[in-house]
């Protein structure tokens, strides 16, 4: 079997988490020994060099960056193929992030080669579909990743039957549909008369050791985006009050940009190795406020077992809302309790712990996640 696989930024990255789930799907690929070509957008921290790194972990065969070409290339082929057919459709551009000269770019790469599925990932991105051959011997599926009508409900022009119907309709297009989350596999399974499988997020369980040292008691990983960045104000405007300055906190990720300097805040713009300043922090936050589908960082978070204190957005995605080691609510001084009472209390906090390591293990362990991808390839 061959498969194209395109996600546009490096999934070697580790600053935001759905690159972390790219990377969990790299994984599966090369764990099946499945022939995989990547294609993704190059950018300055997205280049060949990455591409050369993707190779050396022997997570693809092939790879190629998208690039946009110059205007002057091909002025009528600009304005007949890319400029007039935007602004003809300029209510819906948030749904085409194609540049020009990426769909030229990205046909040649699959007519040189017979590909047994192609994967697009984002349904802003569908419009590299194309429709010529799709066929008996190709299959196309989105990895939708979001719930992106969503996503752009603060647009000016922005309608809710129009763009959900844009979404679905852009859907349609494709032999398979992928979802991340409960939520929105239930959604778009009511619209789409194609089917609509649930892929998660999966993680190998990992093993905890009591011999490494707890000296984070509260662990921030997050990157810099509108929601996050709207998150952390709050949390460090209602809840930092609230807890003691003993609390030992560690901020991970490009979200340190926009947060104050505090004495008893450890700020990591970039780490490494993620999983070792888990393994050293005792619970996680994620205060999101907005935002859809499933927060990969609360998964993370539970595959160490760390107890989670979320606002209601953080338990997006899971099939149960509670016993499932997070502690969730929007309120700023029940949100500090929970965070006090499982510094404090060491029964109540085992009993979160025990119950984000058998939730994690029953949902999104790599086994489970495998089990559900092999199924769906074994019946391309």
């Amino acid at each position: 079997m061959k498969i194209l696989y395109f996600y546009p930024e490096n999934p070697l990255s580790f600053s935001q988490g759905n690159n972390s789930r790219a990377l969990s799907l790299l994984n599966y690929f090369k764990d099946r020994s499945i022939h995989l070509d990547f294609v993704g957008e190059h950018s300055d921290v997205f280049t060949e060099d990455s591409i050369q790194e993707l190779k050396k972990e022997n997570l693809i065969q092939n790879g190629y960056l998208l690039k946009k070409k110059k205007k002057s290339s091909s002025i009528i082929r600009y304005y007949l193929d890319y400029s007039f057919p935007r602004k003809l459709n300029s209510r819906f551009k948030d749904f085409d992030r194609t540049k020009f000269g990426y769909k030229d770019q990205f046909l040649k790469i699959i007519s040189d080669t017979d590909y047994d599925v192609v994967i697009i990932s984002y349904v802003y991105w569908s419009s590299l579909f194309n429709a010529q051959l799709k066929g008996n011997k190709t299959k196309w599926i989105v990895d939708t990743h979001d719930f992106l009508t969503s996503q752009f409900q603060d647009n000016k022009k922005f309608s809710l039957d129009k763009y959900f119907k844009k979404e679905i309709d852009l859907m349609k297009k494709f032999d398979n549909v992928w979802v991340i989350s409960h939520e929105e596999k239930y959604l778009f399974s009511q619209f789409l008369k194609i089917p609509v499988h649930l892929v998660t997020h999966s993680l190998p369980k990992v093993e905890t050791s009591s011999n490494t040292e707890k000296n984070i008691d509260i662990v921030y990983v997050a990157s810099d985006n509108f929601h996050n960045i709207k998150s952390a104000d709050w949390f460090f405007k209602e809840v930092y009050p609230l807890l003691s300055l003993d609390v030992r906190i560690t901020v991970v990720g490009k979200i340190n940009k926009h947060i104050p300097k505090l004495q008893n805040v450890e700020n990591l713009p970039f780490v490494k190795d993620l999983d070792e300043i888990y393994k050293r922090s005792r619970i996680a936050i994620c205060p999101m406020l907005s935002g859809t589908g499933l927060k990969i960082k609360v998964i993370e978070s539970l595959s160490h077992g760390l107890p989670v204190v979320c606002t209601e957005r953080g338990v997006d995605g899971l099939i149960n809302k509670t016993n499932n080691g997070c502690l969730a609510s929007n309120d700023s001084l029940l949100f500090s309790t929970y965070i006090e009472r499982l510094l404090n209390d060491s029964d109540f906090y085992n009993k979160n712990h025990l119950e984000a390591k058998n939730f994690f293990e029953s949902n999104f362990d790599t086994k489970r996640t495998y089990e559900v991808l092999d199924t769906i390839f074994s019946c391309q």
